[in-house]
């Protein structure tokens, strides 16, 4: 009888997009995870506390916003698989303005702050979330250089073009607050962009 391949743990396939892993430093790794289901609509990470964990989305869909005037503004969404946490909060031990809601069901894993930060000795760990962190400042110039350099329109429609998961999951008032405009203008945009298109 022909015995089961073993399945790979989510994280450690994730991880080996980035870099490379032993057994023995992997098992390092899954001993610090801890997994947690979060509904849609939960709250992950609530503005004005300090974060303490790494994150990694197994599966799932997650908006970052911030309060301003009393109204959500989206900053930016996370698409499984990808590793994510409130970079500032958690690097200087500050309460984070944003908070982190999951906008489907989701399984994430978890890693408390201090584990990460001793699994640093391992240089493949190490080399793993330097490169994570280089990976997350491009995107988010990308996004800066976006807003700076683009109309909401051509953004929403680079959203388009890109078949982007934000149409897919996220509500048209957080793909408008993300775009920066109010949600009526973002209807009149599809609006003005279907007319273009059967015509």
């Amino acid at each position: 009888m022909t015995s089961l391949k073993q399945k790979v743990h989510p994280f450690k396939k994730y991880i080996l997009t980035y870099q490379s892993l032993n057994l023995e430093e992997w098992e390092q790794i899954e001993r610090c995870l801890s997994r947690k289901e979060y509904a849609k609509g939960e709250v992950i990470l609530a503005s004005g506390k300090i974060c303490r964990k790494l994150y990694f989305l197994e599966d799932g869909f997650l908006r970052f916003y911030i309060l301003k005037d009393g109204e959500t503004v989206s900053k930016f969404f996370t698409e499984a698989p990808y590793c994510f946490t409130s970079q500032r909060s958690f690097a200087n031990g500050i309460p984070t303005n944003d908070t982190i809601e999951a906008l489907k069901d989701s399984i994430i894993w978890e890693m408390d702050k201090t584990d990460a930060f001793d699994l640093l000795r391992i240089p493949n760990w190490s080399e793993f979330i330097r490169k994570l962190i280089q990976e997350v400042q491009y995107f988010t110039e990308q996004i800066l250089e976006e807003t700076q350099n683009y109309t909401a329109e051509e953004r929403y429609n680079r959203m388009l073009e890109q078949n982007s998961s934000i149409l897919l999951h996220a509500p048209l008032k957080d793909v408008a607050s993300y775009l920066g405009i109010a949600p009526q203008s973002l209807s009149r945009i599809r609006k003005n962009i279907g007319q273009v298109n059967r015509s």
